[in-house]
């Protein structure tokens, strides 16, 4: 029998520069011992480019942006807010930085790596927003691994 191996794919959205800085900010991310997932859908009806998990249960949510244009195009980040300890934006780094609000962290980032140029103030999420947050993130992880062992099951 042979190991097939499991392979996450882009949903379509995401442009190949916004790619490119998801990885490398998951990269960083993991490197601080956070574990994180892509497109994740909040309670509010928004999806989170990326949403982080620490050990000690802290949640940071990282809103990515590929260019100005996009940034200028997508005005709905301040909503994440509730739903997250600390916001951060993710950028290229041939992207405008004057251009993101101040009150937010900053990472620059490419294909192979980030680096946190603005830490993002702290939030604390009320205990039952927490808990919520992190049984949607299991929930996430563990459907997406399930489609991922199990591609046909939707055949059914």
């Amino acid at each position: 029998m042979r190991v097939r191996e499991l392979e996450l794919k882009a949903d379509g959205r995401q442009s190949p520069i916004a790619l490119a800085v998801a990885r490398g900010v998951r990269r960083l991310l993991r490197s601080l011992g956070y574990s994180t997932l892509p497109e994740v859908a909040l309670a509010s009806g928004r999806r989170a480019d990326l949403v982080a998990v620490g050990g000690d249960s802290s949640i940071h949510i990282v809103e990515i942006k590929s260019c100005a244009a996009d940034f200028r195009a997508d005005q709905k980040w301040p909503d994440y807010r509730a739903h997250c300890d600390k916001l951060f934006f993710a950028i290229p780094a041939d992207m405008p930085q004057d251009l993101l609000p101040p009150d937010a962290g900053l990472i620059v980032a490419d294909a192979y790596g980030a680096l946190v140029l603005r830490e993002a103030p702290e939030h604390r999420l009320a205990p039952a927003t927490r808990r919520a947050m992190l049984l949607r993130f299991a929930q996430t992880g563990a459907d997406r691994l399930h489609d991922l062992a199990d591609p046909e099951r939707n055949q059914l």
